[in-house]
């Protein structure tokens, strides 16, 4: 699944008559793009029903050299650096999730 910052390639147009090179091109153009839809990153999107409730979370976790899963947000000291409408972690003030508006 996309987290959504996947853009589809532009693709070349084809030569009239069959030419080895550009379908060699072609092809790993087509993997590049299905190797970025394969490997969203460390987001993880699902929803869910509990009864008739819709239940939709976002983990920005991923595991470290240990295996442990950690959070990826960014905090407070990248808020300059994060766009309006961000979700950062204040480490600051008790790790509670903000959003940059």
């Amino acid at each position: 699944m996309s987290t959504g910052t996947t853009k589809a390639p532009n693709l070349p147009i084809a030569p009239v008559e069959y030419n080895q090179q550009f379908q060699d091109q072609f092809s790993n153009v087509l993997r590049l793009y299905f190797n970025q839809i394969d490997n969203p990153g460390p987001s993880v999107m699902s929803s869910q029903r509990n009864g008739t409730k819709i239940i939709s979370a976002l983990n920005f976790s991923e595991a470290n050299a240990t295996n442990v899963r950690v959070v990826s947000l960014p905090t407070q000291a990248d808020y300059a650096n994060i766009t309006v409408g961000s979700v950062y972690v204040d480490t600051a003030n008790a790790n509670v999730l903000k959003v940059k508006i």
